[in-house]
């Protein structure tokens, strides 16, 4: 029973993720009126499909993943959908294929669509427009992770966690060293706290039970250089920091929920670049990588809890999927959009074949990370780690 709750709640997040990344993609090509393929909600073979507007709905077997074929866009998934559209038109009678018995006002025969290109091509776009089509799916993997919070937080029954300390334990080391009842904690090591969850990340990535606060006091900013923290031991010897401090709470009123989802969105997008710049400079072990089994397995843990963690899951993902394709990475959207910039700035597109031979090693460098990382996840899974 639990792996089929882990497989339908793995189906259900990976597709919400995907889909409304493609969405993104798919909704700013119409506003530029570029002529959209196909848009793909799964992957492998057709089991549905719908014609309109020049355009091609389907749904395919795999139910995880999706895809955008936009015209002139030179991707597999472009191509496919054109090798495909060529396909199914070969196989119609001559009185139904595009151009063929269609009616003097457009219409076509029999009630069908024909599917005849609606926009221009991609690559035919200003460079303005590719490149915002580039974005819109990150950012649509933002917005879905704001929507999805703000939701969990009108649902939940307490109140808002603040950043405003609302008292100090009897004898707390943190109180000695400079925190008092009323602080409002703006950053931590000097990085700004969005949500209170802040403030604890930055806690735990301390090697020495201290840090650095800059608070809010009666109405000014005040730096403390150096606050410390009790510690104590659990029965395995190992140390553990005590806050030593409680929060007020905030009303939850509509204004106030958008706001702290927006934060919520922030603090995640944070600890994830935060993540991954401790994994470049050696800070975090590659070994501690994670991939598809280890963020199913995670997925499963999650649904396991109940449906408020999963979704909190989902938008640690989701933000997370946005984060990653924005990287000036060539295989990625983020490098689509540095081409984009570098035509823009020069007036002159980078060639093909750079691109080609620049996103083609990109991807084998992201599929050996993705081997590396499922190896880690079955070892650890098989180890008893995860």
């Amino acid at each position: 029973m639990s792996f089929i709750i882990t497989l339908l709640a793995a189906v259900f997040v990976f597709s919400a993720v995907i889909a409304i990344h493609e969405f993104g993609h798919f909704a700013v090509a119409k506003l530029c009126g570029v002529q959209v393929n196909e848009f793909s909600i799964g992957m492998g073979p057709v089991l549905l499909k719908k014609m309109h507007h020049g355009t091609q709905y389907s749904l395919r077997a795999l139910p995880v993943g999706g895809f955008v074929a936009l015209e002139g866009e030179e991707s597999p998934e472009s191509q496919q959908a054109e090798r495909e559209e060529r396909s199914d038109l070969e196989e119609r009678p001559l009185s139904q294929r595009s151009g063929a018995g269609s009616t003097p006002n457009g219409g076509a025969l029999n009630g069908e669509e024909l599917s005849q290109p609606t926009g221009k091509p991609l690559n035919e776009a200003p460079v303005w427009q590719r490149a915002l089509i580039m974005a819109a799916g990150a950012c649509m993997n933002f917005l879905l992770g704001f929507v999805v919070m703000a939701i969990l937080l009108a649902a939940q029954n307490e109140p808002i966690t603040s950043r405003v300390i609302y008292a100090i334990e009897d004898g707390a080391l943190c109180g000695q060293t400079g925190l008092e009842a009323g602080d409002k904690v703006l950053a931590v090591n000097g990085r700004r706290c969005f949500v209170a969850n802040d403030m604890l990340y930055e806690l735990m990535r301390t090697e020495d039970y201290s840090a650095s606060f800059t608070v809010l006091r009666d109405g000014k900013r005040v730096e403390l250089p150096r606050v410390q923290f009790d510690t104590w031991q659990d029965e395995q010897g190992e140390t553990h920091m005590s806050i030593g401090f409680t929060v007020y709470g905030i009303k939850k009123t509509p204004v106030n929920v958008i706001k702290e989802a927006w934060n919520s969105v922030l603090y995640y997008g944070r600890i994830i670049f935060t993540s991954l710049m401790d994994l470049l400079r050696g800070r975090e072990s590659i070994n501690d990588l994670s991939g598809p089994v280890g963020i199913v397995t995670a997925i499963g843990q999650a649904a396991s809890y109940g449906w408020q963690d999963l979704l909190e899951l989902l938008v640690l993902i989701t933000v997370n999927l946005g984060i990653f394709n924005l990287l000036p990475f060539p295989a990625l959207d983020g490098g689509k959009v540095v081409f984009l910039l570098i035509e823009g700035v020069t007036g002159h597109a980078v060639p093909e074949k750079i691109q080609s031979g620049l996103t083609l090693a990109a991807f084998a460098v992201l599929f050996a990370l993705m081997i590396f990382a499922t190896y880690n996840d079955i070892v650890r899974l098989v180890t008893g780690a995860i």
